[in-house]
């Protein structure tokens, strides 16, 4: 109880800045080989208190040697992502990610997806991908084959290539992942829904319905390309307009209050 009314606003501020600071230091390193070095750094350490624990002299005695000439090491080794940290700091993106970069993180995600699409519809090869947004879509990537890999317009053309084992399904695509692959949506009820539309439509139409995730349709019969969103659906779209429309809903600060244009299309939802 001392040790509780003894902490301060001070000691929590600082608890909180570090934590901060590990934790922007952990995702700078993520991904990165430095990841397994820092588990290996780890291990030394734990070695380190089992050896005072136990009082195992000998064992104690090299892990301070380890430490003593570690220090010296760690800077050797983790050479590149101190440099780029430093690089970071210095351009004050190390705490903060610029609305610029994540623009551009956008474009290129939105970029390999289009390229993809048009390949396919240009070749009438049947497609079906999806944005998650806010709605979590963790159900439905389960019912695919996990990918969890970086979206790219080859990994995307050669997923949907007819009679491959995951080409009858959905993409689920996380932020900037492509999830998995071979995904079952469901399909849509509504009665009013023309009766062109085929299985892959169907399941577009429905996933908006559940969710507020986006999908791309690319038609097998007429190569045409087409976009849902909250339970409808607009045929044929062309290339600018869904690109700005992928852009608006899927860049990070969208304006709330704005006007959604994706409304005026409801009247040819079906057509």
């Amino acid at each position: 109880m001392d040790l509780l009314t003894s902490i301060s606003a001070k000691d929590i501020v600082d608890i909180l800045i570090v934590s901060y600071v590990i934790y922007k230091l952990i995702l700078l390193v993520r991904g990165t080989r430095a990841i397994q070095l820092m588990k290996g750094i780890l291990v030394v350490v734990i070695t380190w208190v089992f050896s005072i624990w136990f009082k195992l002299s000998t064992l104690q005695w090299m892990m301070n040697q380890t430490f003593t000439f570690g220090v010296l090491g760690v800077i050797i080794i983790f050479q590149p992502e101190l440099r780029r940290a430093l690089e970071q700091l210095g351009r004050g993106k190390l705490f903060s990610r610029s609305s610029t970069e994540e623009d551009q993180d956008v474009n290129k995600r939105i970029s390999e997806v289009i390229r993809a699409a048009n390949y396919l519809a240009k070749r009438k090869i049947g497609a079906l991908i999806v944005f998650e947004k806010e709605t979590g879509l963790t159900d439905y990537v389960e019912s695919g084959i996990a990918i969890e890999s970086k979206i790219s317009a080859e990994l995307l053309i050669n997923i949907f290539i007819p009679n491959t084992p995951l080409h009858d399904g959905a993409v689920i695509i996380r932020q900037g992942q492509l999830m998995a692959a071979g995904c079952y949506l469901p399909l849509s009820e509504n009665p009013f829904i023309s009766k062109e539309l085929g299985t892959r439509h169907r399941a577009a139409i429905g996933m908006s319905e559940v969710s507020d995730g986006m999908c791309i349709i690319v038609s097998e019969e007429t190569g045409q390309i087409s976009l849902t969103m909250n339970g409808h659906i607009v045929r044929d779209i062309k290339e600018e307009s869904l690109i700005a429309k992928l852009f608006e809903e899927l860049k990070p600060k969208a304006k709330a209050n704005e006007k959604n244009p994706f409304l005026k299309w409801r009247g040819r939802s079906n057509g």
